[in-house]
């Protein structure tokens, strides 16, 4: 099993090493057809002249092309802006599709086989790895180690791997140009699904679904013999399959917008946007359908669910978000900070992203019903505010990037606004809580140390307190690893939910405090 395991990790190595390398190979060419075809047609006789100086010349990096292109671009807009000519001045961002079509070499044409070797390497030797785990040992979930591995204990490995995350996010969010190469990869494949070529964000939805699939694997074995994790684990892989990836696509080959039926407003914060709104009232019954069932969810869903089964229902068993921290996290989940100043701070910030989401899109939704006379087209700035800070910065480059550093639900627990509404309906009025047996703690602290969310479990269990607080998201871990069963997740009646008068064990036996 070792020898197996060996070579699953090699093979992981050498398609992850690969995967980074890829972006640095083959040249690009750019000719007067290739800037016709990919720019508005407003814009093409200016691009063609703004670019002419490229015409020709062959590059032998993307580095290089990219540093040219953006000097003659660049160049043009300045001059426009020092004269204050303002429409005139092109604002739209060109320079990645312009990349890829330049793009020439072996990973344009022979896709499949750089995907093999990279992406597919990577697969493989990460499912021999798994796959071996706990195999021969008894049901149980062992954790044994796991403060001394340098990948999951904040060592170099976890240091490197963050910062690659890290990284990754940077470029993928801002600089995406610079992963033609991984992208023209994946063209054949989003040819296959939606009948258009890959975007950057083709290639991260399917190594976001990629990665909660495989590691999914990795939690059927770590959490065996455990049909709550199982279920739970089966449904977050198949809503990111079918939901978050598949559906979506096949939508746009069907030429409907891109949709995520499972995405729910905050956390969906483009919902309200002119083009999303504008885009589904006109795409017939269907887009309609969208929008009403949007708004539904939003209504009705959260609040309805989340009575009946706590915010349990969504974080842990539909949100992609979730699923990447359940699954790629799960390795990282006692990371998490349980002091009382991280309870402070999160609280603050998650509940204050909500509040920037609800001002943010009442001042849309109001501005769009006033044929954008309340503010013009100022809304476009507090979009571009909340989508760099919130939906990239934090959702993105902190919220997975910073797993190998404080567990694997910063986004969920600090940023998430949908979270947040989760978290305040689950509070005041629902019927799901964590129930605890006091009298059957022996303080051992698993519940709290593998606790993802930051709560601090024992102290609950040890005097005997339903556990109710808004950021659980009842994903069940504290109950798995509890050597006495002191926890179980419950959906009872509301009375008796909330039980401020804890049992507290003593020389005196136990009494209820006064």
């Amino acid at each position: 099993m070792k020898t197996i395991q060996k070579i699953g990790l090699a093979l992981f190595i050498i398609g992850l090493v690969g995967f980074s390398l890829l972006p640095f190979i083959g040249t690009y060419q750019l000719e007067k057809e290739i800037v016709i075809e990919q720019v508005k047609d407003i814009h093409a006789e200016n691009m063609t002249e703004i670019l002419s100086p490229m015409f020709g010349k062959e590059y032998g990096s993307n580095f290089a092309f990219i540093a040219d292109f953006n000097t003659n671009f660049n160049a043009y807009n300045d001059q426009l802006k020092s004269e204050e000519d303002w429409d005139n001045v092109i604002w739209d961002n060109y320079v990645f599709p312009i990349t890829k079509a330049a793009a020439q070499g072996p990973v344009s044409e022979s896709p499949y086989f750089y995907l093999a070797i990279t992406i597919g390497l990577a697969v493989l030797g990460a499912l021999l790895y798994i796959l071996p785990l706990h195999k021969g040992e008894t049901d149980g979930i062992k954790n044994d180690g796991i403060y001394f591995s340098s990948m999951k204990s904040r060592g170099i490995l976890g240091i490197i791997t963050g910062t690659w995350l890290i990284l990754f996010y940077i470029i993928l969010y801002w600089f995406p140009e610079y992963l033609t190469n991984l992208v023209l990869m994946v063209d054949p494949l989003s040819m296959a699904l939606s009948s258009n070529p890959a975007s950057q964000w083709f290639l991260y939805g399917f190594i976001y679904t990629l990665a909660i699939l495989v590691m999914g694997i990795r939690m059927f074995r770590k959490y065996k013999g455990n049909a709550y994790q199982t279920i739970r684990t089966v449904s977050v892989m198949f809503f990111q399959l079918a939901f978050a990836f598949l559906i979506p696509e096949i939508l746009v080959l069907l030429n409907m917008p891109w949709h995520d039926f499972k995405n729910i407003w905050p956390l969906d914060y483009s919902f309200f946007y002119e083009y999303r709104i504008d885009g589904m009232v006109s795409s017939g019954a269907l887009g309609m359908f969208m929008l009403v069932w949007g708004i539904i969810l939003i209504v009705l869903g959260v609040p309805l669910f989340t009575y009946f089964y706590g915010k349990r229902w969504y974080c842990s068993w539909v949100c992609g978000c979730g699923g990447l921290a359940e699954t790629l996290g799960d390795p990282y989940r006692q990371l998490s900070d349980k002091s009382l100043k991280a309870w402070k701070i999160e609280r603050y910030m998650v509940h204050g992203v909500l509040v920037f989401a609800v001002v943010m899109t009442a001042v849309t939704i109001v501005n769009y019903f006033m044929e954008f006379g309340l503010l013009g087209q100022a809304t476009d700035q507090l979009h571009s505010i909340y989508g760099f800070m919130i939906g990239s910065a934090f959702a993105g480059v902190i919220g997975t990037g910073f797993y190998p550093f404080m567990g694997n639900r910063v986004w969920c627990r600090f940023g998430c606004p949908l979270a947040a509404y989760l978290g305040i309906v689950q509070r005041f009025k629902s019927r799901f809580r964590i129930t605890t047996n006091g009298g059957q703690c022996i303080s051992c602290g698993n519940c709290s140390t593998y606790c993802e969310m930051g709560i601090d479990v024992r102290w609950y269990a040890q005097r005997g307190q339903n556990i109710v607080r808004a950021s659980c998201v009842g994903c069940g871990v504290c109950s798995a690893v509890c050597p006495r069963g002191v926890l179980k997740l419950e959906n009872g009646e509301e009375a008796g939910r909330l039980n401020e008068l804890p049992i507290i064990i003593g020389n005196k036996s136990i009494s209820l405090k006064s």
